[in-house]
């Protein structure tokens, strides 16, 4: 729609040139005046729009119809063309959205007004006669000039053609316009200027096929920001929604390579857009593209799942399922649906790469949200899991995220924090700021000195001469060039030399170093000669900078300044894989207890307070996070979703339907919602497996075992992630360790919230016919369907939910459905529960992050030397700019972006010495258009040098034999120089050439994931030549196969078994630069019919391929397509000269010199099957025999040869030889077989010859059957065996059947139970115990699972599975200057209350030991003389240290607080470890309060600890006082925890007394009694431990009334049962592991209630069968009997069976000893009317009863037999008892709140 004419309306003309000339003049006229009038109108409105503002101008013309129709005309007057161009330059300086431009300049490009009506006019400029119009041109080829460069810039790929042609008339004309005296304007000349340098950089890059798209603005570096663009501080580093949205081109300036910028703020600005750009248009246009394709699929994700994107990858149905507590700050475990992604390989896949950035939306992008990946595990990948850290803005957003949001997650490979740290860093740099400006920017070539070297030149570089020469070599003055010292005296070459010269005399320097140059070599003898000199008045305060592009280089590089630097190097980043550097990690000095004593009180304050609340919010969110997790293990046990389960559907659940009979083992409840889900046993076993299912895990199981014997090669992945991780903040150190805590707490969780854990679970079944293999099919079936179930986003919803009635009616699908939407309401609100917790965890790491920051500084500020990655030095931009490194070194300069350098550098920076090869690797960018467009893969040491900037290339190589230099010389270096160390190499053995290319047309493959390749047929190629050279008795770490892509290095990795190949190195090129080898196999990979070849185009890379090898390299590839590339091309023609390029390698046998073979693939080595040639060996060996093998090279002496050949001695008479090998100790007797008669059983058998036939044992089988009815196993000349040992299936008594020998069913004795317990104890951990072992469940073992918690006093508690902890067995450590406490750690101390000796001459302590001091320490030194004459170090009143300031000064002095080294100071040792301490410093530490302390291991109440050892002080006088206080409050804590100790002893007093009034115990429990009585006599004994013996006490009390019963009432005929089960019982109570746990005391009582009514059957069926009357019982008995003395546990339901039984029981047989019938005691005690308690008897068992509390408090007789009876102080009598025959009772009324038997023994543990 056009918009408002605030003119005159626009007209199409049309056709005009159209006009039917047949027509009459009348007709001709008229059209005449339409058109003339037409032509007046435009001309009217343009000159209207001219007036107007240009953003009015844009917008009228940017949507003008008329506009597009004039522009499409074919002809148009002079004046029309001037106009037109006038108005659109108007346009184009509109500050209104850059998207007007663009559609105004997308219809002037594919005009004829462009293409047809501009080239005409400019042409017809040279013609013009008419002066007016001559002197006009200037200005319109001014707005002419304007109009194509705005064209140009915003539509470079499809405008190029047309303005390039315009451009070349510009010169012509501007040539005859000044012919003729037409003044052409400067700035006319400055504009075809730029426009011929645009023009011409497109031109070339379309002929290089770079130039593809015009999908950006291309600007030139001299033009400014068009208008309307922001400036580039104010641009988000973050993509907005509008780039993904609309089609919105962002300008760019290329990177200038060939002259200098206009000035530092275009620099800066360049830089900053290319840098942003590289990292968003991945993501840009990949989401434009995934958009594009939802609406063309009609949003339709099913198929959208299928589809490949050139530039993201894209994960489906990501949830946030986790929110996870990292030093760094909070991440959120993610899942995404890795159905689609089953393809690809984790561990070596760059997807989900530490650092990837990552962009989420649920709303097709409209907003989303940034996150990076924080950490990554491949198996974790593989279930769909990975670890992400939301940015900024996004992690904000956060709080209004649903917890079952599903978004679609995109990832672009750009290394996210690498960007935006640069990027931050051009925005933060102010123009001034900027170092080197006038060579980086203004690109001069006249280098100046560093700015501190004319002040102080002067140097002495005896440091870095060669030994003999050191002591000769004078200090110089640099800047004198004839005042240096002959290179051959440094140990330099002349290259070597003058690149020395120029990085200490100019303050830039580069420094080219090729292949083998020695760049390093070099690099590490400016470094030494630079900090051997740095004191010599240059006024240096501040560390040299090292930055390398790789950790590897990095390590290197430092490692030889260590050589010479032994201290002051501090290493940022923390993937160094160097020992000699681990104690200089940033992260090593910070954890030093030096460094944190000497932080600042305010650092350590902060940095304690802000840790404390991390930790605290850590454990709100972890404790949330715990149970999210147990969510995705498995399946949640129902108790844990009833609380999010509707109430009638909880009541559906629980009432099951019957289960078919079926009754789980054990008596064990099954599971509820594992039933209701199906996977209970009762589906298990209505299952039939199907053993296809499962064939994809046997398989991958299999691939696995067989990968473990594969070669080890260095995953690109973690290669890749090694290079982005900087862990010096902490933010990944002990991560691993943190993750195994972690997972401890989860599985512990799991165990009690999942009815089903994926991680550990075993499905149990029982034993099908087809054997064990059919159960793990199952197995593997269900878990992978459970594991496919919890993985689905299908769940039901509100509305459906409401309408289910029965759960139990439901399919299983739409259960899982149910059971997902339980859960994920349960998710739900755990992340609500979090989330406060989760702001404020971030707001404190981001707090810690400040105060490890101010940390870093410190650290770096005290270094002589900092080394980082350009990686580190991005992340460190911060403390880099505060420590303001002044020298800075940059090693593999040439593979770092030049924004990386720029943002690496400060102000302060007076000293730049780049080392690179910008013909090896070149920076890496992402964007491949702007990597080649803009000049962006060019890093500022190629940039200056290809601008005339002096640097020094080094010229002799020192690697490569001369033969494989020649590859590089002249193809890739104009000129290179062979060292005369190269010139000597021997040939490589058993190849008839040092170097040969093998040609080859087999086509590559392409892996599935990624862009990667692979050539199998080189790959076996480049395997065999492998083996072939080692068996030519090369060592494997001699030999290197470097491959140029990924995918074949995985191909190679497969062909390589461990145990041949281990030591070789695989690597991929660009991973190995910097390295070199003896030997080195190349494989090119590529091969296709399109002739791609891909990076094999690339000279750099072809560059570093070529030159890994030192004395032999062959390498394979499809030498006819690559002799397409012109690089190639030229290196093939130098091998064809030397014959080294061929279709097959030659072989050369080192034996058979004239033996050569052809080998073009890895079948053909197998002519050499020994790595020689197929000849046999023919050595003759010592032994005599030739050797067997074929022709080989190696052990040519053969000493390890073994001769496998038989032993040819002769042994006997018979002349029987030797029957071993050659290479084995022939025997002494003949072993030869020879028949003999047995003459025992006249069997004929082959016996040695040596052998007596008597004394042989026949070995025929035994014919005789064992009694069993089984054969005999055993031979004919043994006994036979009594024991059959066939394996028969049994049915024990418990009920489980197992195989076990034949024996046993002969055998009283039944073979152990091996069935697993399966009871879930009360504690809540399963059973450890069998069925055996745990009696059948009666007596379960106590559970294993370790408590692990930490005590008091710092050990472990030991105990296993404990409510509460246990006071420490271990043995106390406390001691003082008296005494040490013997007592066990847990016990209390007794406090020593000998005089405090802490006195000197000035004053003294009046208290006792145990007590604080009464009197400060003395300050006054020491006055002592020691040993050696000197006087003390110590100070008044303390023990003389053992050191001497004279003797022991390097020690004594050594600075640890930092005011060791004064003269005057004091120290103090301590006595428990002997450490010695300033003692201003040391009084300073001991007062110091606990909130003080910078220690992340601070626990509540603990002793001071030795700073240096952490040795607890316990001795020393004269912090006696802080001791002793610490000492109170540990004794408080021990005291909770023991119980006070006269409370103890009193109740110990009273146990003891009742023990010893228990003596009767000592006729039926004699051993029991004696350890209990033992027991009570300990000293120490905790509350716990006497709680635990008085319960044993008690339970023993009664079961010694069963056995009294046993004996005076019980038939012996009866009694089996009983006794046999009394020693279990009596085993289980006092078993020393017995803590009376709630199972324990569970089992106990049952088991004791169990013999009880079994003593009582047994009683009364004595009575009844002496009475005539147990015939009539015997059913009832019986029934009861069995119940009783079955095996299994004796449960609640059984014992209100039993109570009913004997209720019945008892109304036909009255109970005996009281002589009165049921009927007439029940009315006699409800006529006393006392409570249950009240009723005892005398020693002869007569009844009577205590009144009031039912206590005895006073003695009398028996009125029926005169004993006493009654007592005193509520203790009965010796012999009198409680009468529980009359009431029940288990003990006095009067005890019943001291009494355990009183109390449910379920709970005894509470």
């Amino acid at each position: 729609m056009d918009p408002p004419n605030r003119g005159r309306q626009w007209r199409g003309r049309g056709g005009a040139n159209h006009v039917d000339h047949r027509r009459g003049a009348e007709a001709g006229q008229r059209e005449e005046e339409v058109i003339a009038n037409q032509e007046r109108r435009e001309r009217e409105t343009l000159e209207d729009l001219s007036g107007k503002d240009p953003s009015e101008v844009a917008i009228t013309l940017a949507y003008s119809k008329e506009l597009q129709v004039l522009l499409d005309e074919r002809e148009m007057r002079q004046d029309l063309i001037q106009l037109l161009c006038q108005v659109l330059c108007k346009a184009f300086l509109s500050k209104t959205p850059r998207k007007n431009i663009q559609r105004l300049t997308g219809l002037i490009k594919d005009s004829g007004f462009l293409r047809t009506i501009l080239p005409h006019y400019v042409m017809g400029m040279a013609s013009e006669f008419d002066n007016t119009r001559r002197d006009q041109y200037p200005q319109h080829l001014d707005n002419i000039m304007t109009l194509l460069s705005e064209v140009l810039s915003i539509f470079p790929a499809s405008s190029i053609q047309a303005v390039s042609m315009i451009v070349a008339l510009f010169r012509p004309v501007i040539n005859s316009l000044r012919a003729v005296e037409v003044d052409v304007l400067e700035q006319t000349k400055e504009n075809l200027e730029r426009i011929q340098g645009l023009v011409e950089h497109l031109q070339e890059r379309t002929r290089e096929g770079t130039l593809r798209s015009d999908n950006y603005s291309f600007i030139t570096p001299q033009e400014d920001a068009p208008p309307g663009e922001a400036d580039f501080r104010t641009l988000p580093i973050y993509p907005t929604p509008e780039e993904f949205h609309l089609d919105q081109r962002t300008y760019l300036r290329p990177n200038l390579i060939s002259h200098r910028y206009a000035s530092g703020l275009l620099y800066l600005d360049t830089h900053f857009r290319l840098m942003r750009e590289d990292f968003v248009r991945p993501l840009r246009e990949g989401i434009q593209q995934l958009l594009q394709s939802q609406q063309d699929l009609g949003n339709k994700d099913i198929p959208l799942r299928k589809m490949r994107f050139d530039d993201i990858r894209v994960y489906f149905d990501t949830r946030l399922v986790v929110p996870l507590c990292t030093p760094s700050g909070l991440a959120y475990k993610v899942h995404f649906d890795s159905h689609p992604l089953k393809f690809v390989n984790w561990q070596n896949s760059k997807r989900l790469i530490y650092g990837s950035l990552l962009c989420m939306s649920c709303d097709n992008f409209d907003t989303f949200l940034f996150a990076t990946v924080s950490d990554r595990d491949p198996k974790e990948l593989q279930k769909g899991f990975v670890q992400l850290s939301f940015l900024g803005e996004s992690r904000r957003a956060l709080a209004g995220v649903e917890a079952h949001q599903s978004f679609l997650m995109v990832e672009t490979t750009a290394y996210f924090e690498a960007y935006r740290y640069v990027l931050e860093g051009l925005q933060e740099l102010e123009v001034e700021d900027l170092p080197f400006q006038r060579y980086i920017v203004e690109c001069s070539s006249d280098v100046e000195p560093p700015a501190y070297l004319p002040r102080a030149d002067t140097y002495d570089l005896s440091a870095i001469a060669v030994p003999e020469f050191k002591s000769s070599i004078k200090s110089f003055h640099t800047l004198d060039p004839e005042a240096w010292p002959p290179m051959e005296q440094l140990g330099l070459d002349e290259s070597q030399m003058r690149a020395l010269q120029l990085a200490l005399t100019k303050e830039l320097a580069i420094i080219q170093g090729p292949p083998g140059t020695g760049k390093t070599y070099t690099g590490l003898k400016i470094a030494q000669a630079l900090l051997t000199n740095q004191e010599e008045g240059r006024g240096f305060t501040s560390p040299m900078l090292v930055v390398c592009y790789t950790n590897h280089a990095l390590d290197q590089f430092l490692e030889g300044i260590h050589k010479f630097l032994p201290d002051g190097i501090v290493r940022v980043g923390g993937q160094s894989n160097s020992e000699v550097l681990k104690r200089f990690t940033l992260r090593e000095l910070k954890s030093s207890y030096n460094f944190r004593c000497k932080l600042p009180h305010h650092l350590r304050h902060a940095y304690s307070e802000i840790y404390d609340a991390l930790r605290t919010e850590e454990t709100k969110i972890q404790t949330q996070s715990v149970q999210l997790e147990c969510s995705l293990r498995g399946v949640l046990r129902e108790q844990y979703l009833q609380k999010f389960i509707s109430e009638k559907h909880w009541d559906s659940l629980i009432l099951q339907p019957a289960l078919d009979g079926f009754e789980s083992y054990g008596g064990k409840k099954p599971s509820l919602i594992m039933e209701w889900l199906g996977l209970g046993s009762t589906a298990f076993q209505q299952r039939t497996p199907h053993p296809q299912n499962c064939n994809a895990d046997g398989e991958m199981d299999e691939a696995i075992e067989e990968e473990d014997d594969l070669i080890e090669i260095a995953e690109e992945a973690d290669l890749i992630q090694a290079e982005r991780f900087v862990e010096d903040s902490n933010t990944h150190h002990g991560r691993d360790e943190d993750r195994r805590k972690m997972e401890e707490i989860v599985r512990d969780m799991a165990e009690q919230m999942l009815a089903m854990n994926m991680e550990n679970t075993e499905i149990q079944a029982e034993q099908s016919e087809e054997g064990w293999e059919m159960q793990r099919v199952q197995k593997r079936k269900m878990k992978h369907r459970i594991r496919r179930e919890l993985g689905s986003s299908s769940a039901v919803s509100e509305d459906e939910e409401d309408t289910i009635l029965d759960v139990w009616t439901l399919s299983l699908p739409d259960r899982w459905r149910l059971y997902r939407f339980w859960v994920r309401r349960y998710r739900t609100e755990l992340r609500m529960r979090a989330q406060q917790a989760e702001q404020d965890y971030q707001d404190a790491a981001e707090r810690l992050a400040e105060i490890r920051l101010h940390e870093d500084i410190l650290v770096l500020k005290d270094a002589k030397v900092i080394g980082m990655t350009t990686t580190g030095a991005a992340r460190c931009r911060k403390a880099l700019q505060e420590v303001s490194p002044r020298l800075v070194i940059v090693e593999e300069a040439a593979e770092v972006l030049e924004a990386h350098t720029i943002t690496t550098l400060s102000q302060a920076c007076q000293h730049l010495i780049l080392i690179g090869d910008h013909q090896q690797l070149r920076p890496s960018a992402t964007v491949f258009d702007l990597a080649k467009n803009f000049n962006l893969e060019v890093s500022m040491f190629e940039r200056l040098i290809k601008m005339d900037f002096p640097y020094v290339r080094l010229n002799y190589q020192h690697r490569m034999r001369p033969d494989i230099a020649c590859l590089l010389v002249p193809h890739i270096y104009s000129e290179l120089e062979n060292h005369p160390s190269v010139m000597d190499f021997e040939n490589v053995k058993g190849l008839h050439s040092n170097m040969f290319f093998v040609e080859h047309n087999y086509h590559e493959e392409e892996i599935k994931d990624g862009k990667s390749h692979q050539n199998r047929h080189e790959a076996l190629f480049v395997v065999a030549l492998c083996r072939y050279l080692l068996l030519q008795d090369y060592q494997p770490f001699q030999i290197t196969i470097l491959t140029t892509y990924t995918g074949q290095l995985h191909c190679l990795r497969n062909l390589m078994p461990a145990k041949e190949f281990n030591g070789v190195k695989v690597h991929v090129v660009d991973k190995y630069q910097g390295e070199e080898n003896d030997i080195v196999l190349l494989s090119l990979v590529r091969s296709n019919k399109q002739g791609k070849v891909g990076f094999l185009n690339i000279p750099n890379r072809v560059c570093v391929a070529l030159s890994r090898a030192k004395k032999g390299l062959y390498c394979i590839g499809n030498m006819d397509m690559l002799g397409k590339v012109k690089l190639w091309s030229n290196i093939l023609h130098t091998l064809r000269e030397k014959d080294q390029v061929g279709p097959a390698l030659t072989l050369c046998c080192q034996n058979h010199p004239e033996k050569h073979i052809k080998v073009s693939c890895g079948d053909d080595f197998k002519q050499a099957p020994e790595g020689g040639c197929n000849l046999p060996c023919e050595f003759r060996l010592n032994c005599g025999h030739v050797c067997a093998s074929a022709c080989h090279p190696y052990d040519q002496e053969h000493k390890k040869y073994t001769c496998n050949k038989k032993c040819q001695k002769v042994l006997c008479e018979l002349g029987h030889r030797c029957q071993l090998q050659c290479y084995q100790e022939c025997s002494t007797d003949c072993l030869k077989q020879v028949e003999k008669i047995v003459p025992q059983c006249q069997h004929k058998q082959m016996v040695p010859c040596h052998q007596a036939p008597e004394k042989f044992v026949c070995q025929e089988p035994c014919q005789k059957n064992l009694m069993c009815g089984h054969p005999c196993a055993l031979v004919c000349g043994e006994s036979c065996t009594t024991t059959c040992m066939v394996m028969v299936i049994f049915e024990l008594k418990c009920g489980h059947k197992q195989e076990d020998p034949c024996h046993f069913k002969r055998s009283t004795i039944q073979p152990d139970c091996r069935a697993h317990c399966k009871q879930m104890l009360k504690c809540g951990h399963p059973c450890p115990g069998s069925c055996q072992r745990c009696h059948q469940g009666r007596f379960h073992m106590g559970c294993s699972h370790q408590c692990d918690r930490l005590l008091v006093c710092s050990h472990k508690c030991r105990e296993p599975c404990t409510r509460g902890c246990p006071p420490c067995p271990m043995r106390c450590e406390n001691r003082c200057v008296h005494s040490v406490c013997m007592k066990p750690c847990g016990q209390p101390c007794a406090p020593c209350i000998e005089p405090c000796a802490w006195k000197c001459p000035h004053q003294r302590c009046n208290k006792l030991c145990h007590e604080p001091c009464d009197r400060p320490p003395c300050a006054q030194p020491c006055t002592k003389t020691l040993h050696c004459g000197h006087p003390c170090i110590g100070l008044c009143g303390d023990p003389c240290p053992n050191k001497c300031r004279v003797c022991h000064h390097e020690e004594v002095t050594e600075i640890f607080f930092g005011t060791e080294d004064d003269v005057e100071a004091c120290f103090i040792q301590l006595e428990d470890c002997g450490h010695l301490f300033e003692s201003t410093s040391m009084d300073t530490y001991m007062e110091m309060d606990e909130n003080q302390e910078a220690t992340e291991e601070k626990v509540a109440i603990k002793l001071k600890e030795c700073p240096k050892c952490r040795t607890p002080i316990r001795r020393n006088l004269r912090y006696g006082a802080h001791v002793n206080r610490s000492l109170v409050e540990i004794e408080k804590v021990k005291e909770k925890i023991n119980g006070t100790q006269s409370d103890i002893e009193v109740q110990k007093v009273v146990l003891k007394q009742q023990w010893i009034d228990k003596e009767d115990l000592l006729r039926y429990l004699p051993m029991e009694y004696i350890q209990i009585r033992d027991t009570l006599k300990a000293s120490n004994l905790t509350a716990k431990e006497l709680w635990i013996t008085e319960n044993k006490m008690a339970l023993l009390e009664r079961l010694n009334k069963l056995l009294k019963i046993r004996r005076g009432h019980m038939s012996s005929a009866q009694t089996f049962y009983f006794d046999k089960n009394v020693p279990e019982f009596l085993k289980w109570l006092m078993d020393h592991h017995q803590k009376f746990t709630e199972q324990q005391a569970s089992d106990l009582q049952s088991e004791l209630q169990r013999l009880s009514f079994l003593a009582e059957l047994n009683a009364r069926c004595k009575m009844a069968n002496g009475t005539g009357r147990g015939v009539n019982v015997q059913a009832e008995v019986t029934a009861i009997r069995k119940v009783l003395e079955r095996m299994q546990p004796f449960t609640q339901q059984d014992e209100d069976l039993v109570k009913q039984a004997l209720k019945d029981l008892y109304k036909k047989l009255p109970s005996t000893g009281l002589g009165i019938t049921d009927e007439e005691r029940i009315m006699i005690v409800k006529a006393i009317d006392l409570s249950v308690g009240h009723w005892y008897k005398c020693p002869n068992n007569h009844i009577y009863a205590i009144g009031e509390c039912g206590g005895a408090m006073e003695r009398s007789n028996c009125p029926e037999c005169k004993a006493t009876i009654g007592g005193a102080s509520h203790a009965l009598a010796s012999g009198n008892r409680v009468a529980s025959e009359m009431d029940g009772a288990q003990g006095a009324a009067w005890s019943e709140v001291n009494n355990v038997l009183n109390f449910d023994l379920m709970h005894l543990d509470d």
